[in-house]
């Protein structure tokens, strides 16, 4: 097999298994079309009006930085990332009283992955298809719809989108055909659309943006088509590019000497919102791994891959970075940015960065206005890469027999999804635990090969025959949502999850609860803060990979998710099967719907 047969065939693997049980998406010559729109007044695309918007609250700097309990204006409600409600009306004595208020079906298959946003009794969610609408929180009744054309020619390995950003009277949204897009918040109309970067050559967005200091900062995604990656702002006003700083640093930048080649083509994507610390001005970001994806294709440590990166949103300038691992050769993309929190050690409060990594490591770091310094990092799944930390600088020595390598497949623990993939954890500044969703017990193998880059086409050095996923014997779960107590670097408590695998985000609230889903049996889940007791669950109408929220309306607090599987998680399904076809389940059914509940007292009001 020739090399473009080879990339072809890879292609076409990757894509069908992306959107095979998709209505929407369908594959084509040029790649993925939709085919089956959402239900509408109206056939014309852009914003779609069903009724007359609420009072509307302009979203201000001020407002970002100190939300009000009530609502959830950012991906995870505050700048720090923390994913934290203080609302406690729903608390561990009544939550088993919680029932559906409405729902809404987005008519969109695939992985429905956005938080609801909410900004005074209106929400804002994304679904996969650049899709935004805009919902009466309090009854679910639809204010208006924008769907963005999309080009016909556009390949979609991961079809999703996790949310807006509000700023003033506007939301924005990042869309997979690489554009940011700002849109009226009380009528959906399009104000502006700019063009990020060439879907053509491999470039997408899938984050929500972060807003900072007037400026709107995304992240571009690709680094499985061989691009640079970047993260770039845009004037919140005229649309203008701001900056634009390359998470691959180019000649006569801080870093290029750690890559003897192919940096151009490095990888480094950005999938995941920053977060940010206003008194520091920094915001913070994970990029994902490098490519192709064997190391010794491509020597050196490879920054910034597999890393955080402080930026200055003023000026775009890279202020400092933490490497989690070098010469990533497992596919460990490092994208969630870290938790900000203080945490207790050595008599002393540290302001730190807190990261549990797809590298199975629960990092703890420290931040300051020019350096992000080691503090910890402990294993949080069964990890047979790393043969130690060095104690200064926190850099993995590596057991070379678990390192792939070209031409040669290499057996690894985690699986390449790692012990923590995309979905964000969550703190409780009550609790003062880290809430961690973790997939345990699953190892991966890797083989590699040496390939030509061809712009737009997939650059992985590595075929879907090259890829491997195994149980260790006599896994008892795979899934299994942690407590930890950072403070003594301690696991408190534990919920395994037997036959399934955990996907879910996770919330946590004021009322000493946590609430996830991403398991294959459709379930939303409570659980005890404290205790990891469940408490409460329902089934839903598909898989839970959406980030939970909690907001107030009326003076009665609701919580809100959006349930619809697909993507990585149905990937990771797939592979289940094929290992053992008794115990995992094929499929889980899709179809994208919002569940909004209350408590049943306040249901009836």
């Amino acid at each position: 097999m020739t090399g473009k047969q080879f990339r072809t065939a890879l292609l076409s693997a990757v894509t069908s298994i992306t959107l095979s049980a998709g209505a929407w998406a369908q594959q084509s010559q040029g790649g993925a079309t939709p085919v089956t729109p959402v239900p509408a007044p109206s056939e014309r695309v852009g914003a779609q009006q069903a009724r007359p918007a609420r009072q509307y609250t302009s979203v201000t700097d001020q407002r970002l930085q100190s939300p009000e309990p009530r609502n959830w204006l950012m991906y995870r409600r505050t700048y720090d990332g923390q994913g934290f409600s203080p609302l406690d009306q729903i608390n561990a004595g009544n939550v088993q009283d919680l029932v559906p208020v409405w729902t809404y079906s987005t008519g969109v298959l695939e992985g429905h992955q956005s938080p609801p946003i909410v900004n005074d009794g209106i929400m804002f969610i994304t679904t996969p298809q650049a899709q935004v609408v805009a919902l009466d929180a309090k009854t679910g009744d639809q204010i208006w719809n924008y769907k963005r054309q999309l080009p016909e020619d556009l390949t979609q390995l991961h079809p999703t989108n996790r949310g807006v950003a509000l700023y003033g009277d506007r939301v924005y949204v990042a869309t997979v055909d690489a554009y940011l897009v700002a849109l009226d918040a009380k009528t959906g109309t399009e104000i502006w659309a700019k063009k990020v970067e060439d879907y053509q050559k491999g470039h997408y967005m899938t984050l929500a943006p972060l807003v900072a200091r007037g400026k709107i900062m995304v992240g571009g995604s690709g680094g499985e088509f061989g691009v640079r990656g970047f993260i770039a702002a845009y004037d919140a006003g005229s649309g203008e590019e701001a900056w634009r700083t390359y998470t691959v640093p180019g000649p006569g930048e801080a870093g290029h000497d750690t890559w003897q080649s192919g940096w151009e083509t490095g990888g480094a994507s950005v999938w995941l919102t920053g977060h940010y610390d206003p008194q520091l001005n920094l915001a913070y970001w994970g990029t994902g791994n490098a490519a192709p994806w064997m190391g010794d294709a491509r020597p050196g440590d490879n920054l910034h891959t597999s890393s955080v990166v402080a930026l200055n949103p003023d000026d775009g300038k890279i202020r400092a970075h933490h490497q989690y691992h070098w010469n990533d050769s497992w596919d460990w993309d490092e994208v969630s940015a870290p938790i900000l929190m203080d945490v207790e050690r050595g008599g002393r409060t540290v302001p730190a960065l807190v990261h549990p990594a797809r590298n199975g490591y629960l990092w703890t770091l420290e931040r300051g206005a020019d350096r992000i310094g080691f503090l910890s990092g402990v294993p949080f799944v069964q990890q047979d890469v790393f043969a130690g930390l060095d104690p200064q600088t926190g850099r993995p020595v590596y057991n070379q027999a678990r390192k792939p390598r070209l031409e040669q497949r290499v057996e690894f623990c985690p699986s390449l999804w790692g012990g923590k993939d995309w979905p964000p954890a969550a703190y409780s500044p009550q609790t003062r635990l880290v809430y961690i969703p973790a997939n345990e017990n699953l190892c991966g193998s890797l083989s590699g090969h040496r390939m030509d880059y061809v712009p737009g086409q997939l650059f992985l050095g590595a075929g879907i025959e090259d890829i491997g996923m195994s149980l260790r014997p006599n896994a008892p779960h795979i899934g299994e949502l942690q407590a930890w107590d950072l403070s003594t670097n301690r696991k408190v408590w534990s919920h395994p999850f037997p036959d399934s695998q955990l996907w879910g985000p996770v919330l946590a609230t004021g009322g000493g609860l946590v609430f996830t889903g991403g398991t294959n049996d459709r379930m939303f889940r409570a659980f005890d803060a404290k205790t990891g007791q469940q408490l409460w669950q329902i089934r839903t109408n598909s898989g839970v990979t959406g980030v939970p929220t909690s907001f107030e309306v009326d003076g009665t607090q609701y919580i809100a998710v959006q349930s619809g599987w697909g993507v990585d998680a149905q990937r990771m399904q797939e592979k289940l099967f094929e290992i053992d076809p008794v115990r995992f389940r094929r499929d889980v059914p899709q179809g994208g719907v919002v569940w909004v509940f209350a408590l049943k007292q306040r249901a009836q009001q």
